[in-house]
């Protein structure tokens, strides 16, 4: 399959994204290619590092983290927590989600303590990622963003989130929120 599109038009250099039985690599590279390197674990192989980084040197692009890729519940008629939204800043999770997404937005509480970003990703999905400050964590914060989040999403459309399984605090935050594990993904490119 092509290399993946984003909305603004550039393209991703790979994505692979597999769950249970299946995977889909999506690059510019010979499907022959990527039959052959992946021929003798053909379930277990295309997530696998040494596959990740021969697809690496096969688009000129370094593979990010292995994520788990959750899918969100239902929205709730609105979010349960009080947030504002505020112009993109210089946030560190904020930067990250203006180069991979577009059409962000972002939401903080009263506080400031955390804030709750929202974009369109790969193949024009929207997409979620949460922080909470390290002074305002263990109150259930992340699990009240995580749970408000679907409200926010322009006609009830569909809401992802990519989180690293090391980030447990994150992940069991949108577990706890009801989000769904669906598969694990790998987006290349810094």
């Amino acid at each position: 399959m092509p290399a993946p599109a984003l909305l603004d038009g550039r393209r991703a250099p790979a994505l692979v994204v597999g769950g249970t039985g299946w995977h889909v690599v999506a690059a510019d590279v010979d499907p022959g290619w990527v039959a052959a390197q992946v021929a003798r674990e053909p379930i277990e192989a295309p997530l696998g590092a040494r596959f990740l980084s021969a697809l690496a040197d096969q688009v000129g692009a370094e593979p990010g983290v292995l994520d788990a890729l959750l899918i969100a519940p239902p929205a709730p008629v609105r979010p349960s927590l009080e947030l504002a939204e505020v112009a993109p800043g210089e946030h560190p999770r904020v930067r990250r989600a203006l180069w991979h997404r577009s059409g962000v937005r972002v939401w903080t509480t009263p506080d400031s303590a955390a804030l709750l970003v929202l974009g369109r990703g790969v193949a024009g999905r929207w997409e979620a990622s949460v922080e909470v400050h390290p002074s305002a964590r263990g109150r259930g914060l992340g699990t009240a963003l995580a749970a408000a989040a679907p409200a926010l999403v322009p006609g009830g459309e569909p809401l992802w989130a990519q989180v690293a399984p090391a980030n447990t605090a994150s992940l069991r935050s949108f577990l706890a929120a009801a989000w769904r594990p669906v598969g694990a993904e790998v987006l290349f490119g810094s």
